[in-house]
């Protein structure tokens, strides 16, 4: 059934907060990454505005064609809502928005990515198919990550991570191995850093935090209670606080300074939460790169130091060669 035009007041006003927010974060009113926004937001919709949502995601080719009675209809609520919907992600109207879906699709077509995506591995799938299937939706989470990431954003944490007398990461489970490599990367260029996957620990480490160092939190969700409990110590005795996660109004997003997003594409046996390693560790080597271009001399040096140093480690050939 078909709801009324308008949704009450109090529905209205949540919609325009999340427009503010949008734009006070930045996020372009242009066609880049519409789906992406769409699935970025899909959490904090509710009633005719998730339905909505659900159905663009279902079928945005569909979509993408539709006017926006007939998008209004599918869906089971009303121009108005649709308009709404488009507001919310920062889109001017419904003409935007069919453009950004429209520009999305067809560069999922033409880049293969639509061919797997979305299909359940059954057990009898051959590995190429398999195979087929992985690549397309890594490749089109990398790519929905670099339309979502805010480079300002990454910029500053980066400057802020430079020039930190301390870094303290965050995470938990899966989170905590993303963590864990990018603790080694730092640490390879000589950036004072520890990674804490254990609560009291990590715990006890924010607490020794102080004004000028940087906490990065590292959670998919952005609801991890360990890893917002930590950031928020951290935060509480004067770091500059970082988080990573997909989520751009979860609570870690919501405690941090500076907030780092990436996009994911879930597959069989490979949920959000799984799926969401390889585009973490883009931002995560993205902001590493930055880090050490913005102490080139320092980072240089110590690479080649540590290099030098497990060069004697490695395995010699039958000729004496390393």
């Amino acid at each position: 059934m078909v709801e009324p035009e308008i949704d009450g007041a109090a529905h209205t006003a949540v919609v325009d907060s999340l427009a503010r927010d949008q734009r006070n974060q930045g996020a372009p009113p242009a066609v880049e990454g519409a789906l992406v926004r769409v699935r970025a937001l899909l959490p904090e919709f509710t009633g005719a505005l998730r339905r909505v949502a659900e159905r663009v995601l279902a079928e945005p080719a569909a979509a993408s064609r539709a006017t926006i009675v007939e998008l209004a209809e599918r869906s089971g609520t009303s121009p108005a809502t649709v308009t709404r919907f488009c507001r919310a992600l920062g889109f001017d109207g419904y003409a935007d928005l069919r453009l950004g879906i429209a520009a999305e699709t067809g560069r999922a077509r033409s880049a293969g990515w639509t061919i797997d995506i979305g299909r359940e591995i059954q057990p009898g799938d051959p590995l190429e198919r398999v195979l087929g299937q992985i690549m397309a939706a890594d490749t089109r989470a990398m790519h929905d990550t670099a339309a979502l990431l805010d480079l300002h954003e990454v910029e500053r944490a980066a400057a802020a991570i430079a020039s930190a007398p301390r870094v303290n990461i965050f995470g938990a489970s899966g989170s905590a191995l993303v963590g864990e490599e990018m603790q080694f990367s730092l640490h390879r260029i000589g950036v004072p850093v520890w990674a804490w996957n254990d609560v009291h620990n990590g715990l006890a480490s924010a607490a020794l935090s102080r004004a000028g160092d940087v906490a990065l939190g590292v959670s998919h969700s952005g609801e991890t209670r360990e890893t917002i409990e930590m950031l928020a110590e951290a935060s509480s005795r004067g770091a500059t606080t970082i988080a990573l996660t997909s989520f751009p109004r979860s609570p870690l997003a919501e405690l941090a300074d500076v907030v780092l997003l990436t996009a994911t594409q879930a597959t069989t046996f490979r949920p959000d939460a799984l799926s969401a390693r390889h585009p973490q560790l883009v931002v995560l080597d993205l902001l590493y790169v930055a880090v050490a271009q913005r102490t080139h001399e320092r980072s240089h040096a110590a690479f080649q130091r540590t290099a030098q140093a497990v060069h004697g480690h490695k395995a010699v050939d039958a000729e004496g060669e390393k």
